[in-house]
């Protein structure tokens, strides 16, 4: 039974991680596009072309961390050597320099793709960590809810305090660039110290029955062959896509259909909060409800038909968001909470449905690569948050978009389909690929006491060995 000491240390890892996430996915476009000074058309190609690459470096971290030993474990230590590297790379990546249009360019490229790949190195091995802390499926389904509910946090924070201290900082720096810079070295020093208390607070303790590192064609070949783990990565794209696009379209919907700057300041303890930044936190406070919800539900219904429900309604909802009209801020705002319960349910039974992946891989093989099978769940984020974001970009241009004017009839038609239908395409992808997923609570239960009867015999015969060499005179055991 894991202890709540390390399910909350745990969940410390994902927080990190979805700060960041959520910056780059709801202000990395409108950071470049609004203040870096790039068009939309530039910026959604550098994200297809950066996020594909990073996908297929996440596979390559999950190599690497599978085959990493160290007094630490396989994947902990990953932890602790990056936690700083990645909250400097994030600096980097929201800091403007005084350079000419094609430096900024290439500023922009090189920045965000190292920024990519070290969350690549950083997340992969924090998400591969959940193989491996405990074998048991409820302990599993525990420790997801745990951290999605601390990922929701950690962007609720983030997405909440963001441009009130963009706005402080720039106020007190005299600098729209500095304020930013300045928002994002805050939110880097939390994220580096909550990525240090879960390398402190968590244990691996589940060990492959083949101790032998096998080689990577092999790895790759059994990979290939496990059929639920293509499944999962369609539903996960889809997913993304459907998350990346609302995330990433946000700002734009209420800076340029909404107006919000129209609105007066919203005001608690003193600090001001806008409508945008307010919609994406209790979007956020939404999907901790929907987390919360996910581990009864799957209880009762199982992960597969919890996860098609939330999709449908996901659909639903969306679909009906785009007839709002922009006085209708309670409806976009109640909307907002329903589709976001939607969102935050399935992403816990996402990573659950992995670590039961990397059990039938081993069940099928014998070999258990569970660095490479979470890297593919990072790889389906990525995928999807390059697709999403990509079609953003280039829609908005397509649309007719320019930055700080008031925008055409048909930008504006756009702007509001990213919020909608659009995302729903993703949504109803997401249920045709998960509604083929075949490893049910039943199957699982199955393989988990094959895989127990497997590992007491694999102990049995290595004691009963250890004894015949101790008898015959031979010093060393078998481990």
């Amino acid at each position: 039974m894991i202890k709540l000491k390390e399910k909350i240390g745990y969940g410390f890892g994902d927080m990190a991680s979805s700060m960041f996430w959520k910056l780059f996915g709801s202000y990395l476009m409108i950071f470049y596009t609004d203040v870096f000074g790039l068009s939309a058309a530039l910026v959604g190609t550098m994200f297809l072309i950066t996020r594909v690459w990073d996908s297929l470096f996440d596979p390559i971290v999950g190599v690497v961390a599978d085959r990493t030993s160290s007094k630490h474990g396989k994947f902990r230590p990953y932890l602790l050597w990056l936690c700083v590297p990645f909250s400097l790379i994030g600096v980097l990546t929201f800091t403007t320099p005084d350079i000419s249009a094609t430096g900024k360019i290439v500023y922009a490229y090189i920045t965000y793709s190292i920024m990519m790949m070290a969350y690549s190195a950083i997340n992969v091995p924090y998400a591969s960590l959940l193989g491996v802390m405990s074998p048991n499926v409820k302990d599993r389904n525990s420790l997801s809810t745990y951290r999605m509910i601390f990922a929701y946090l950690g962007s609720f924070v983030a997405l909440l305090l963001f441009m009130p201290m963009v706005n402080k900082f720039t106020s007190v720096s005299g600098s729209e660039t500095n304020g930013w810079m300045y928002s994002v070295c805050v939110i880097s020093l939390m994220c580096a110290v909550l990525f240090y208390g879960c390398f402190a607070l968590t244990k691996e303790r589940v060990k492959p029955l083949k101790e032998e590192k096998t080689p990577l064609k092999e790895d790759v070949k059994d990979l290939m062959g496990n059929s639920p783990w293509w499944i999962l990565l369609g539903a996960g794209v889809s997913a993304l896509v459907f998350n990346s696009i609302r995330d990433g379209a946000t700002v734009y919907y209420f800076k340029y259909f909404i107006d919000e700057l129209a609105y007066s300041n919203i005001s608690f303890f003193g600090v001001s909060f806008v409508l945008s930044g307010l919609y994406l936190a209790i979007g956020q406070a939404a999907n901790i409800v929907g987390v919360i919800l996910a581990a009864p539900m799957s209880n009762r219904f199982g992960k597969k038909n919890t996860y098609i429900m939330a999709m449908v309604l996901a659909t639903v909802f969306s679909v009906i968001f785009y007839y709002f009209d922009k006085t209708q801020l309670g409806w976009i705002f109640t909307f907002q909470v329903l589709i976001s319960i939607c969102a935050g349910s399935i992403f816990p039974l996402l990573w659950s449905m992995y670590a039961d992946c990397t059990d039938y891989s081993e069940l099928k093989t014998g070999n258990r690569a569970t660095g490479l099978i979470f890297s593919s769940s990072s790889m389906s984020q990525k995928f999807g948050w390059a697709i999403g974001s990509a079609v953003t970009g280039w829609l908005l241009a397509f649309y007719g978009f320019k930055a700080n004017q008031v925008q055409s009839v048909e930008a504006i038609n756009g702007i509001k389909m990213f919020l909608s239908l659009l995302p729903a395409i993703g949504t109803v992808l997401s249920i045709v690929f998960i509604s083929m997923y075949p490893l049910n609570e039943k199957r699982m239960a199955e393989i988990t006491r094959e895989l127990e009867q497997r590992r007491e015999n694999d102990n049995n015969f290595k004691t009963e060995e250890n004894e015949a060499r101790i008898k015959t005179g031979v010093a060393e055991p078998v481990e």
